[in-house]
């Protein structure tokens, strides 16, 4: 007690008084006993933390074993990848590496370093029972999708368009035409002639319009390459590599980028030149099997787009074996020949058994009036989709481009037309693109037939008051303000021909703005649907895409 008593001291250094010190002591006491409760209590604290960040980490590493973290099952408008983390076996300086838990495609060491691979992360979505997003087999033993968080996949076309003024067009020799594409080439025009071409249209307009897209195609590891790369990711497009696993030839040029000269004459007409216009056979015909991350994205997504330029990229036979792969797993396929849709109803065998497959196989097919005309001898532009709906296997849409008269929608049971909008036209390249991708938000949305005519009008018009395509094509407040105009071509006697010339068709819905509520008009086959409702019905599913966009940037 003494030797207790002598540490016992107060401020100043001197011993205590012994009542004092008692007191101390019980004050001490119940100090003690409270710090003793208190790191007790901490120490409960922190094992209850350390239990549940080691639960959380333990979930957060079996997630990415099995492949949960996927980018494209959140809640963002586009499909949005984000290129700074892909990487290649020659990446962009610019981008960062490869996360390390993603796969990374792989190229065979014969293709070269100038193959530049930008492979997405499309593992299959888990779920707390076990399940996959892949889905089951069904009754026939096609796949059943459970779950497509991806709206849109371009099949490959994807080019850097150069667009230069001439004098003018490329003379139609062929060898002419080679000599002035060598010309051009020997010094790459400045950067501000760039842009983005192909199938980087129609992934630009639908990302604009709030859907998730992503190109499935072959990009080179040159400057042109990360050009297109770049703009892909600044508009939110997500890429998935074609060639993993893949033998190219020895020629370097067989894995450089698709670029394609737009050259316009004085009066605005266009003439396009690229290699793929001077080869024997495709430009990435050693692009043979479909890999499994390719298969992951076409399963993924709600609608594959492809369209002619796709036989100057890839053999017949893998374009079949592509397309017959997104039927099985359930994947909308819209095809759009275009300007080469001619040419291959007259190329080799196997080009035409292709071409044949494609206008049997797909759910959606776009044409011109001409187009439509050279498939089936028929002039008439409802008669020829009807012929055509008949020949499909699983055909649902025959869409017919009319130009400045506007556009027409066939299915099985009805036909709808739309007028086009009245604009003043500057360039219509990237128009039939910005169209498809407004057909695409509007098969994917549910929305009435007239509806989705009106809204692909009124982008494929936004894009034609601009200059090119690329980051030109239309964006969403233009085609607002297309609509909240309303100022329509003029299309009364174009229709009423077209109606006198189909007696036995299906009922007729015709868009106008002569009239402000929906009825009959004098000729019982038209049904006309105002232009103030369908402008009601479509701005908010405008202003929903430009909320989604906003969200994910």
């Amino acid at each position: 007690m003494k030797s207790l008593l002598f540490l016992l001291r107060s401020k100043s250094g001197k011993p205590l008084p012994q009542n004092q010190t008692v007191k101390n002591k019980r004050v001490s006491h119940l100090k003690t006993k409270k710090r003793g409760e208190t790191e007790r209590e901490r120490l409960s604290n922190s094992r209850i933390k350390y239990l549940l960040l080691l639960l959380f980490l333990s979930g957060f590493f079996q997630m990415h074993h099995l492949a949960v973290a996927l980018k494209f099952h959140s809640f963002s408008p586009h499909y949005a990848l984000s290129l700074s983390n892909f990487s290649t076996q020659s990446p962009n300086p610019r981008l960062p590496s490869f996360p390390p838990l993603a796969p990374v495609p792989h190229v065979s060491s014969s293709v070269c370093l100038r193959c530049r691979s930008s492979a997405a992360d499309v593992s299959p979505l888990k779920y707390a029972d076990g399940s996959s997003s892949i889905g089951s087999l069904g009754e026939n033993g096609d796949i059943v999708v459970a779950e497509k968080p991806i709206d849109v996949a371009t099949l490959g076309n994807l080019c850097v368009d150069i667009v230069l003024s001439v004098h003018e067009l490329p003379p139609p020799s062929r060898g002419e035409r080679k000599a002035l594409m060598d010309e051009l080439s020997l010094s790459p025009p400045d950067k501000k002639y760039w842009e983005a071409g192909g199938n980087c249209n129609m992934a630009i307009a639908a990302a604009r319009l709030g859907l998730h897209c992503v190109a499935i195609g072959h990009v080179g590891d040159e400057t042109y390459g990360e050009f297109l790369l770049d703009v892909l990711h600044e508009e939110g497009i997500g890429t998935v590599a074609l060639d993993k696993g893949t033998t190219a030839k020895d020629s370097s040029s067989y894995c450089e980028t698709l670029i394609c000269w737009v050259l316009v004459d004085p009066l605005q007409r266009h003439g396009f030149c690229s290699r793929a216009d001077f080869k024997e056979e495709p430009a990435f015909s050693w692009i043979t099997d479909l890999s499994d991350e390719v298969k992951m994205a076409i399963r993924q997504s709600k609608v594959l787009f492809c369209n002619g330029y796709d036989f100057d990229d890839f053999s017949p036979t893998f374009i079949m074996s592509t397309i017959d792969y997104a039927s099985k797993v359930g994947t909308a396929i819209f095809f759009d020949p275009g300007p080469r849709g001619k040419s291959l109803s007259k190329g080799t065998p196997d080009e035409r058994r292709a071409l044949a497959h494609f206008l049997r196989m797909s759910d959606v097919l776009l044409l011109t009036s001409e187009e439509a005309e050279a498939l089936t001898g028929i002039r008439n532009p409802v008669k020829a989709g009807q012929e055509i709906l008949r020949n499909g296997k699983g055909t649902k849409w025959v869409i017919v481009k009319m130009g400045a008269k506007g556009s027409i929608l066939v299915t099985k049971s009805s036909v709808s037309v739309a007028p086009a909008f009245k604009v003043e036209v500057v360039d219509t390249v990237g128009c039939g693109d910005s169209f498809v991708a407004a057909i695409a938000l509007g098969y994917i949305r549910s929305m009435p037939l007239v509806n989705t005519l009106t809204i692909a009008n009124a982008v494929g018009a936004a894009t034609a008051m601009g200059c090119g395509a690329g980051r030109n094509v239309a964006r969403r407040h233009q085609v607002m303000d297309l609509m909240k105009a309303s100022i329509l071509n003029d299309e009364e006697k174009f229709f009423e021909q077209l109606v006198a010339e189909n007696p036995e068709s299906p009922r007729i819905n015709l868009l106008s703005k002569k009239i402000k509520k929906d009825g009959s008009s004098k000729q019982q086959q038209i049904e006309t649907i105002s232009m103030e409702k369908v402008v009601s019905e479509l701005l908010p599913e405008l202003e929903r895409g430009r909320y989604c966009v906003e969200a994910s940037s």
